[in-house]
């Protein structure tokens, strides 16, 4: 793929940092992307319908203003070093305890109100797109070591259309924890489309961590889905709430295999998603009441886009029986999420 790979200045933050934005474009009429180094944030995904016409799918804003004032949604950002949840905003590594500064009730969210989401990252062209770079110093938002963190935005040919990949590697000084997502709410509708409630969605999950009420997994076993409404191995509608991980069936690999499949009907856009990862949080974005408005001009409601952040389970530092995330020196931290997108004529039915 012959991809076009430009940068441009995108604002300024009020202590004096530049913030630029580069886009990423697979040809005429194809895919693009743009990402801005503040917050590695996926500020807008572009892709054709059905019909050839490109719209905008991932929710953002136009401005760098409103990315600031607005970061607690976390549109479209790179989040860590802790994506989803750690209980108590502590955990114990080898021993030691190691408190967390907690931003969501008693909990800690995303690595902490100051997470990976609110900082400027170096960036630098490669080949069919762009790599960031920062160094989280050692206790930053509580956790241990000095975290060497680049993570790949390119373009590539997927399934049945354009993809984009996202790659993330990390190394550490110290001993640490590590749990590295996007954060991007889709529309395959487009941006401003109204609910996304009506896309069919197929995930490869038989299981699912079940949380209480501050969305921290309960103790016990994840629960099979069969029979409940966390059962989407045959594709359907996403109607109702969901703030949910589901345990991806094979569990780790070393390459992305497929494990969402997400279809819109209106415009025919298609969504497959692989992942190396073993979970993937379902977020339907319940809380967005429409005070808050993006690029199109309409104001986002309830599930104006859903997230599908691949990562590890929440609450993981503190439950042994779930995969680990604890990175040692020495070690590299790497996975992978591929976005495929492509369009089916009227004539397809559901993925």
């Amino acid at each position: 793929m012959n991809t076009q790979v430009s940068r441009e200045p995108f604002g300024t933050l009020d202590d004096g940092t530049g913030v630029d934005r580069w886009t990423l474009e697979a040809g005429s009429g194809g895919l693009r992307v743009r990402v801005l180094t503040y917050g590695g944030i996926v500020q807008s995904i572009e892709a054709p319908d059905r019909d050839g016409q490109r719209g905008r799918l991932a929710l953002g804003f136009a401005d760098l203003a409103s990315y600031v004032m607005h970061g607690g949604s976390h549109f479209g950002a790179l989040v860590g070093r802790y994506a989803n949840r750690i209980a108590g905003a502590s955990f114990t590594l080898d021993g030691r305890v190691y408190p967390l500064t907690p931003n969501d009730g008693r909990n800690s969210l995303h690595g902490g109100p100051r997470n990976f989401s609110r900082v400027v990252w170096e960036a630098r062209p490669v080949e069919g797109g762009v790599r960031l770079r920062r160094v989280s110093p050692d206790g930053e938002e509580g956790f241990p070591g000095a975290l060497d963190v680049r993570v790949t935005y390119t373009l590539s040919t997927g399934p049945g259309g354009d993809a984009l990949r996202i790659a993330y590697r990390a190394r550490t000084d110290a001993p640490t924890v590590v749990n590295l997502t996007n954060h991007t709410y889709l529309n395959l509708g487009g941006d401003g489309s109204g609910s996304a409630t009506g896309h069919q969605l197929r995930l490869a999950a038989s299981r699912y961590t079940r949380v209480d009420g501050s969305g921290i997994p309960v103790p016990g076993a994840p629960a099979d889905v069969t029979g409940t409404r966390f059962d989407f191995r045959a594709a359907r509608a996403v109607a109702g709430a969901y703030d949910h991980n589901f345990v991806l069936d094979g569990g780790v690999t070393g390459a992305p295999r497929t494990v969402a499949e997400m279809y819109d009907p209106r415009s025919g856009r298609a969504l497959e998603l692989a992942t190396t990862e073993p979970g993937l949080q379902l977020y339907t974005a319940d809380h967005f009441d429409g005070s808050l408005t993006g690029t199109s001009g309409v104001p986002y409601g309830p599930a104006a886009g859903l997230a599908l952040e691949t990562q590890h389970f929440p609450n993981s530092p503190n439950r042994p029986d779930f995969p680990g995330t604890v990175l040692r020196p020495g070690e590299i931290h790497r996975s992978e999420t591929v976005y495929g997108f492509s369009a089916r004529p009227r004539s397809t039915g559901n993925p």
